[in-house]
């Protein structure tokens, strides 16, 4: 049977990061919405879908078991799957464009996806912080009809160029996350955190349990995609209570001494860090302190709790699928926690 059709808009994007189930099942609905798909159009078998896009059975299958869910494929044992219903309309489609991909940004991205739910159809795409990447993906990608452009903005390399190119997007349909990035002119959204006022507030939180400690230490690594901003609130910090103070940029060379408290930006370094605290025997909570940007579960068990400062990602995820939904182009600040263990 010729499903050339059919096989037309399906698009299956090995550099997506959208789960290859998604975008057969995305490609589909966005079939219904052109009037490409009608009603009882037959649909490739299982095997056929495999072969010819080379995806495993599973991903066709489970794309075809989400869109049976929705109501919008049914299948009759002889004929195969056909289109049951066009009535489904995804009404939003969003490009999605993290910097980077981590535990954290999961939380961000199924926040996202789950408060938006199925009226959405999600292209997601990573970066890496290559501004070059970046800017290949927003260029090739500007034709699209997508709704909204939701974009983390954090660059390694030509920084000064970001502003031009993003506000490049109408604005109606930008929504900056995690960031605000100067510049960028016009009403459009964003959900964003405060670097600067966050560890300053955090620290501050932290003040009792930090007076232990007579110098403070933020390890923050050169070519960092990480905000300076985060370095001006920390000095700030330390200026206001008195505190001696160093900016590290590799914690590998740095000598670990009695009376200092350590706060750590990247995992990695964290990993260097407890190492070296353990070589020296050094009693981390008493000789040494230690908070670590962004919480995760391991942190509530590496050596009895280490202290956290975290931003909502949870809840920024939530913002931003919310601001959608209700079309607004409000800037709204995400929550920031500091969570104390035994580390500090």
């Amino acid at each position: 049977m010729d499903f050339k059709k059919v096989y037309g808009i399906i698009k299956i994007d090995d550099y997506s990061a959208t789960p290859k189930y998604l975008q057969l099942v995305n490609s589909i609905l966005n079939g219904i919405n052109l009037l490409t798909l009608v009603k009882d159009d037959l649909l490739p078998s299982i095997n056929e879908l495999s072969y010819h896009f080379d995806i495993s059975r599973d991903t066709a299958e489970k794309g075809y078991a989400h869109l049976k869910k929705l109501d919008v494929i049914g299948s009759v044992p002889g004929k195969g799957y056909y289109i049951k219903n066009v009535n489904f309309k995804k009404t939003l489609k969003i490009f999605l464009l993290f910097n980077k991909l981590s535990a954290h940004k999961k939380i961000i991205y199924d926040s996202f996806a789950k408060t938006l739910g199925d009226n959405a159809a999600i292209d997601f795409y990573i970066y890496n912080n290559d501004f070059s990447l970046f800017k290949k993906l927003l260029t090739e990608k500007k034709e699209s009809e997508y709704t909204h452009y939701v974009i983390i903005p954090h660059f390694m390399d030509n920084v000064e160029s970001v502003p031009a190119l993003i506000n490049t997007i109408p604005k109606h349909k930008l929504l900056l996350l995690d960031k605000l990035v100067p510049g960028i002119t016009g009403a459009f959204s964003a959900v964003y955190e405060n670097f600067s006022n966050d560890i300053y507030n955090a620290l501050n939180t932290a003040l009792i349990p930090l007076r232990k400690y007579n110098t403070l230490k933020v390890i923050f690594p050169d070519n960092s995609y990480y905000p300076v901003e985060i370095v001006h609130g920390f000095k700030r910090f330390c200026n206001e209570h008195n505190y001696e103070y160093k900016v590290i940029h590799d914690i590998a060379q740095e000598p670990i001494n009695k009376g200092e408290a350590y706060i750590n930006l990247m995992e990695d370094d964290l990993v260097i860090l407890i190492e070296r605290i353990i070589t020296s025997r050094l009693k981390v909570g008493k000789d040494v302190g230690v908070i670590s940007y962004n919480e995760t579960p391991m942190k509530k068990i590496i050596l009895n709790g280490i202290t956290t400062i975290s931003t909502d990602f949870f809840a920024m995820g939530e913002m931003a699928a919310r601001l959608i939904l209700q079309q607004d182009t409000k800037h709204l600040e995400v929550p920031f926690h500091l969570t104390l263990r035994n580390s500090l």
